[in-house]
């Protein structure tokens, strides 16, 4: 019977940046619901109903063994979530069903505190693992004749590759591990993954343990960002016991235990229009991930599993044999908003999969005479004479069928295997074990007495894996390629020789930096040597993060109880983006958000940076914020994109966020493959994710064109000036509003006088408007552009309006016109046109190089560039550019409006004094009609004037109705 995938949800306490930011709280729970606030619009409330709706973000108090107890009845502990998930789970797992539970949530919105957890705070996993065992023991004292196995694997995916975590010779495989299909049982495995057996709870810590910590090198040497990785964690437990009638019956039950990587990431898997946006996979797996699970919940018949290894290694959990859980990670802190409705959005579908998990029993000689028919079979297709055998499809086909064939040989193996001869085997690796336990507890001793380094990760299970001990006298620091280092770092940005630490008797520690080697303390970079003190935080190249164990400085704190806690990964981050300027206390949630983002894309920036150095691919990064009225919005939140310079031609390109990540990672794969002497890690020049096609269009800078003459039909002939995002001029652009009629033939200035508005609120709406946008040249534009043309959007138009394309030269002519017919024109037509501002788009294409003929280095041109941009750092921006030119328009428009009103008094004192030297004491209202009807404000005042003289009329006769009288 199919049964819905349980789903919960749980939200953690503010940490330590969103305290000091005084976040907001957005995140409220009552009984199964999760309600969620807009910050912005407080009424915009959303509900959600789930399984289990837990509450962990107040209500709790520290034990003193550090546990977070339960203060208030809302609070949900680390027990608490166990025992609704976590027991279920174990109950399945002894009934013969698969089991699965996964975590989904943004990095650092608390999913590994549920799944892992920390000290005596345990996950779901460690319990799961320890429970088990605890009841495999008071069964095997009950029931002699009863035989119970646990395997115990750990795989992780990054970039789509997929990586034995227990096998550290797989992470030189290349394109990982194959994700492969079993064709008889129609499911997919990784093929060469190691599984473990295990006899203990201790022995599956001791296999976690080392799993973390090679995933930690790993993603130190690879240069990965930990919260991209899928860690799969994978627990198949079977049970050999005998039924009523004394035959053996074999239960397996598969237990998979996933923590998702941040699913912020399935958001950018975008790079709209770059041609390299599919080659990038850091994102495939998660995002495929939601397009499964859409479909699972629309009912659809094809579901997209195979496309990528994360879905392939799930498909069990979410749509066949498997009783699923999910638990959902969410941050209370109103900055993260949209990421969190995202995640509930996503756990809310989840909740419509359904599953049809069986008992997984049979007997156990049936079991294997299932698998030795089965081998026969496959051994006959198999046996073909040279090449592939017929009946077989295709080579691939025939390698699957070898590979199920082997498979099958090691089950019946493992199946007929005695007892105790497993156990000599799980004795064996127990012996391995305990010498490694033995090595890691002396390591441990040694952490209290010896100076050393520990880790900092992003991935707080992560942190403090790696410890690299600083002796007394001289320890070399670099990467692999140096002269014998005593501490090996691989990672970004790293030399041969990158550092010294020397330990005197003493135990003054000082840290030396070699030339060229780019090492920050505590925040800040150094060139010359340092002393090291207890609780310092190192970086080393570009993303190397440790903190300094300084026993003799803690032994002295502690004596006067100054001990200070141990640093995070967020604190350093923050140190670090703060003298660079990045990181500053905010109060306007827009400007929070933007630094949020600066600080995720900063550290990939540099990253990028030094690959391109090493690399030598002649290319520099940087930041730059697009402020919304540079590209004409009156508000709205500054936009963080990446300008890529070649420094050899000075070309320049604007990456928007998403595809700059995108060819980040197909960067780092570059440099990885480089690192490991791959022969062809250069890529031509369409595949090479540093190289943008200096043909592709280049937005040079913007005009601002204000409207407002036209809503008082007065002709405007300006020169705009050109602004990049920075506000430096770029150049200057001729543009032409003028009035026409409706064949288009452009109005005299006297026939706009005969058409002018006072008020176009009152006088425009509801009348016919024609005018035509001319756009003749543009003057001055850098001479690097091969191409130079102009684009715009008005009003409400769908699509863009486009110049023709001009090249060779630095002042390219147009040409271009454009009419407009308005009949009739609304209110909000004439809104936009007194307050709104055309953006016109100066687009370029830039002039191809044959490549570097300096002879420099990237390194020695990022320099040269530098000095460059410092010279030229004597303000070219005209701040108030816009704002002059708006001023400059309304003072133009206000001029004309007054040159017309005293244009029409003049003509009416003219009546006047005409009249008066003929000493009439009447005028003809005709004449005072002819003026004061020369223009929409005019005609009202005449039909008021006529209203008056019509109710004269009918008091006193004829007399006075074609006159004024002068008094």
């Amino acid at each position: 019977m199919a049964e819905r995938v349980k789903v919960a949800v749980r939200v953690r306490p503010f940490n330590e940046r969103e305290k000091k930011r005084n976040a907001k709280l957005v995140i409220d729970m009552k009984g199964n619901l999760t309600y969620i606030s807009d910050p912005n619009n407080k009424s915009n409330k959303k509900d959600f109903a789930f399984d289990y709706s837990y509450w962990s973000h107040d209500g709790f108090k520290e034990e003193k063994n550090g546990y977070l107890s339960p203060e208030s009845a809302a609070y949900a502990d680390q027990k608490k979530v166990f025992d609704d998930l976590g027991k279920g789970v174990l109950e399945n797992a002894w009934s013969g069903f698969n089991c699965s539970l996964f975590a989904y949530g943004q990095t650092g919105s608390g999913k590994s505190y549920s799944m892992v957890g920390y000290g005596n705070n345990k996950g779901i996993v460690p319990i799961v693992c320890e429970k088990l065992f605890q009841e495999i023991e008071g069964k095997r004292e009950k029931a002699k004749d009863s035989e119970y196995q646990v395997v115990f694997s750990m795989i992780e995916i990054y970039n789509e590759q997929a990586r034995d975590l227990l096998n550290p010779a797989s992470f030189k495989v290349k394109g990982g591990l194959k994700v492969r299909e079993n064709p008889t049982k129609g499911l997919f495995f990784v093929d060469g993954l190691k599984e473990l057996p295990v006899n203990s709870y201790q022995s599956i810590e001791s296999k976690m343990t080392e799993g973390t910590k090679n995933r930690t090198v790993a993603s130190t040497n690879m240069n990965a960002t930990s919260s991209r990785a899928h860690t799969v964690i994978g627990i198949k437990f079977t049970q050999k016991t005998p039924n009523a009638s004394g035959q053996s019956m074999t239960r397996v039950s598969v237990i998979n235990l996933v923590d998702l990587a941040g699913s912020e990431r399935a958001n950018s898997t975008g790079a709209e229009g770059d041609r390299l946006k599919e080659g990038a996979s850091i994102n495939q797996s998660l995002s495929n991930l939601g397009n499964c699970i859409n479909a699972l919940a629309e009912n659809k018949k094809n579901i997209p599993f195979r496309n990528s290894a994360l879905t392939k290694l799930l498909k069990n959990a979410l749509g066949g044999n498997s009783k699923t859980v999910m638990i959902a990670a969410l941050s209370p802190a109103d900055i993260n908003y949209d990421e969190t409705l995202s995640t509930l959005r996503f756990a809310d579908r989840a909740k419509s999969i359904k599953t049809k998990a069986v008992i997984n029993e049979s007997p156990t000689d049936k079991l294997i005479r299932e698998l030795k028919e089965e081998n026969e079979r496959l051994k006959k297709m198999v046996e073909g004479k040279g090449g592939v055998p017929a009946g077989v499809e295709n080579k691939e086909e025939y390698e699957n069928m070898q590979r199920e064939l082997e498979a099958n040989k090691k089950e019946i193996e493992d199946m007929e295997k005695s007892y105790q001869e497993k156990l000599a085997a799980i004795e064996a690796a127990a012996k391995e074990q305990a010498k490694e336990a033995a090595a890691d507890k002396k390591k441990s001793e040694q952490r209290k007495v010896m100076p050393h380094l520990w880790n900092l990760n992003e991935d707080p299970a992560l942190t403090g894996i790696v410890c690299h001990f600083t002796p007394q006298g001289d320890s070399k620091i670099g990467n692999n390629k140096g002269k014998n280092p005593d501490i090996i770092l691989s990672g970004m940005g790293m030399l041969p020789e990158h550092a010294v630490i020397s330990n005197s008797k003493d135990q003054k520690i000082i840290l030396k930096p070699c030339a060229g080697a780019k090492i920050c303390l505590n925040g800040n970079e150094i060139k010359d040597k340092k002393e090291l003190h207890h609780n310092d935080r190192v970086q080393f190249g570009a993303n190397m993060l440790f903190v300094f164990h300084h026993p003799k400085d803690y032994t002295a704190l502690a004596k006067k109880k100054k001990v200070p806690p141990e640093p995070t990964f967020e604190q350093a981050r923050d140190e670090i983006s703060q003298n660079s300027g990045i990181n500053k206390i905010l109060d306007d949630k827009m400007d929070q958000m933007l630094q949020q983002d600066l600080m995720e894309i900063w550290p990939m920036l540099n990253e990028a940076n030094m690959m391109s150095e090493e690399l030598d691919k002649q290319v520099k990064f940087e930041i730059a914020l697009i402020a919304p009225q540079a590209v004409g919005k009156k508000s709205g939140r500054t936009e963080i994109k990446v300008k890529v310079k070649d420094l050899p031609t000075g070309n320049e390109f604007m990456w928007d966020k998403n595809t700059f990540t995108n060819r980040k990672y197909m960067m780092q794969e570059m440099y990885n493959n480089y690192i490991d002497g791959d022969a062809d890690w250069d890529k031509p020049k369409n595949e090479d994710p540093f190289w943008e096609d200096p043909n592709n269009p280049y937005l040079i800078g913007t005009a601002h064109v204000h409207m407002m003459a036209v809503a008082y039909n007065f002709h405007t002939d300006e020169t705009f000036l050109i602004t990049d995002y920075r506000g430096i001029d770029q150049g200057q652009l001729s543009c032409k509003l003028l009035i026409t009629s409706k064949n288009g033939k452009v109005l005299s200035d006297k026939e706009l006088d005969e058409i002018a508005i006072e008020d176009p609120s009152r006088d425009l709406v509801g009348c016919c408007l024609n005018f035509k946008l001319e756009i003749p040249c543009v003057r001055g534009i850098n001479k690097k552009y091969s191409q130079v043309y102009c684009a715009y959007q008005f009003y409400i138009d769908d699509k863009k309006e486009q110049t023709r394309e001009v090249g060779g030269t630095i002042n390219p002519d147009f040409n271009f016109s454009k009419a407009y017919a308005f009949d009739p024109a609304t209110p909000q037509l004439v809104q936009y046109l007194e307050q709104e501002t055309l953006v016109i788009e100066v687009w370029g294409r830039q002039k191809s190089s044959d490549g570097n003929n300096s002879g420099l280095s990237t390194r020695e041109l990022s320099l040269k560039d530098r000095k460059g941009a410092a010279a030229k750092a004597t303000g070219k921006g005209k701040g108030g550019a816009r704002a002059s030119s708006k001023s400059n328009i309304e003072a133009m428009t206000y001029k004309r409006r007054m040159e017309r009103a005293e244009q029409k008094l003049r003509k009416l004192a003219n009546i006047v004094e005409d009249a008066k030297s003929k000493n009439a004491k009447d005028i003809d209202i005709s004449k005072i009609e002819e003026v004061i009807m020369a223009g929409y404000k005019f005609k009202a005042a005449a039909n008021v004037v006529k209203q008056v003289l019509k109710a004269k009329n009918n008091n006193m006769g004829t007399a006075t109705s074609q006159a004024c009288s002068l008094q």
